[in-house]
């Protein structure tokens, strides 16, 4: 079938993947690629670099504003930014927005690494307007997460919020970055999937060890949030960069 034939813009997107391509459509497009791929990393990494670690708030893009993970996530930036801590979210709608707009009542640094999605293709008004990052690369968006966060606290979502999440816990179980603090807020949220990684991950596949359970912390308020984080700043003798 030709491209013009499919009648979805899915089918077509599939179609003209698995189109063959000459292997000169195939190097100058992976040359091109990788120069964009270089520009997101140095941009990136300059931004941020001047930024400084923050914390990182992960959750749904499509959370309303009337949802009580939405005003939880606020409280908990507005008191994150208020503990001297700055604030970085994926700059989007939902619990994101939530997390910049309580950084930005709590006058704390408010950043946004935002990605261009169907459901989710605008910045939200609460990102310090010169902290405001815009990425076409999943996984050079999520080096800017971990690279420049000092704590994650991930809030109730779907698959990108998992995938989120199991990258920071799978990153400091390999020793690939230091043992900062993973803080799941929710425990209604989070109990179901916490009670099959530990009976079938741990107790009956032996996937995973015992220990790994201690990557994580789960809690319901912002005041354990708050908590969690300064108890294990105090306990390396650290402090906030803000």
């Amino acid at each position: 079938m030709r491209l013009e034939d499919f009648d979805n813009d899915e089918d077509k997107v599939i179609q003209d993947s698995l189109k063959q391509k000459t292997w000169n459509e195939i190097r100058t497009n992976d040359s091109w690629a990788i120069f964009k791929i270089m520009a997101e990393f140095v941009n990136g990494y300059e931004s941020m670099g001047r930024i400084g670690p923050c914390v990182s708030i992960f959750g749904s893009a499509r959370t309303k504003p009337d949802d009580k993970y939405y005003l939880l996530a606020e409280k908990i930036a507005f008191k994150i930014s208020k503990a001297g801590y700055g604030v970085i979210t994926g700059g989007g709608p939902g619990i994101m927005e939530a997390g910049n707009k309580g950084a930005h009542l709590g006058g704390g640094i408010s950043v946004g690494l935002n990605i261009e999605l169907p459901f989710e293709q605008h910045f939200n008004p609460y990102i310090d307007h010169d902290k405001n990052l815009n990425f076409d690369y999943f996984f050079v968006r999520k080096v800017m997460f971990v690279k420049y966060s000092q704590g994650f606290v991930v809030m109730p979502g779907g698959f990108g919020t998992l995938d989120e999440m199991f990258e920071a816990i799978t990153l400091i179980q390999t020793k690939k970055i230091g043992k900062f603090p993973i803080i799941l807020v929710g425990v209604e949220f989070w109990s179901g999937l916490i009670d099959w990684v530990k009976t079938v991950l741990v107790e009956k596949m032996k996937t995973v060890s015992p220990d790994d359970l201690n990557l994580f912390k789960i809690v319901d308020t912002e005041d354990e949030v708050v908590e969690a984080l300064d108890k294990f700043y105090k306990k390396y003798d650290l402090s906030p960069n803000f």
